[in-house]
């Protein structure tokens, strides 16, 4: 048995990640798998990448690390832009679209929101015929198979379902959760390469941090957009949503 640990949307929150980092090694738990949204929202986007790149085995690109190193006028994404230089930013532009494999007799496929796009947001509320299309493949897949396992990130949400025989799970968010002020990330444990079905184990994980001190790093950065970010990771409350 080999344990995997996946990681989504750090969203440039260092004290996030560090602590989610420190746990997983406490675990002894030494694969990392990310599911994207490395930068954007908070101060440190460029440590993050630094870090993620250096822990992680296999990272696929999220909608912000999409869209963030494209040509754009709008300050906000100018503004990570400049923090992070041109080699994180191509860095980012390589990435892969999924992760895919075979785990204790299952298809293994984890993306960042879809099988199909890094940007159609499926949440564990929408109806059962979306949820379900997240075990489908797309033209952007690896192999044209029907997932047995799928995971992803996006939706800062963490939670797990059996649909049809099938596993999807989502990992939540380490740096922006909107479910608890905890990081969250998933320990997927099971027979790499085994044809055989056997047994699969899937654990969720929610690590306490520094708050303040992330607070505190977005406010001496004068990062853009401050109140909403300081919003989301001290009430846990998506900043889109109305009082």
């Amino acid at each position: 048995m080999s344990k995997f640990a996946i990681i989504s949307d750090i969203h440039g929150n260092l004290p996030a990640l560090e602590a989610v980092l420190d746990d997983i090694g406490s675990r002894g738990i030494t694969e990392i798998y990310c599911l994207g949204d490395l930068v954007g929202k908070g101060p440190s986007s460029d440590l993050a990448v630094d870090l993620i790149r250096r822990h992680c085995r296999h990272v696929v690109r999220g909608n912000w690390d999409e869209f963030l190193p494209q040509p754009t006028e709008f300050p906000t994404l100018l503004w990570h832009q400049k923090l992070l230089g041109e080699e994180r930013m191509a860095y980012l532009r390589s990435l892969p679209f999924s992760i895919e494999f075979r785990l204790s007799g299952r298809y293994v496929r984890l993306f960042h929101a879809s099988p199909r796009s890094v940007y159609e947001r499926v949440q564990p509320w929408d109806d059962y015929e979306r949820k379900v299309s997240l075990f489908e493949s797309s033209d952007l897949s690896a192999e044209p198979v029907k997932a047995d396992v799928a995971g992803y990130g996006d939706i800062h949400n963490a939670y797990m379902q059996h649909m049809e025989g099938r596993m999807l799970f989502n990992a939540g968010s380490v740096g922006n959760p909107l479910d608890m002020t905890q990081a969250s990330y998933a320990i997927l444990e099971g027979d790499p390469g085994e044809t055989r079905k056997t047994r699969l184990d899937l654990t969720f994980a929610r690590v306490p941090y520094d708050i303040e001190r992330a607070v505190r790093q977005a406010q001496e950065a004068n990062m853009p957009d401050l109140e909403p970010y300081v919003r989301e990771i001290t009430t846990g409350r998506y900043r889109g949503l109305k009082d």
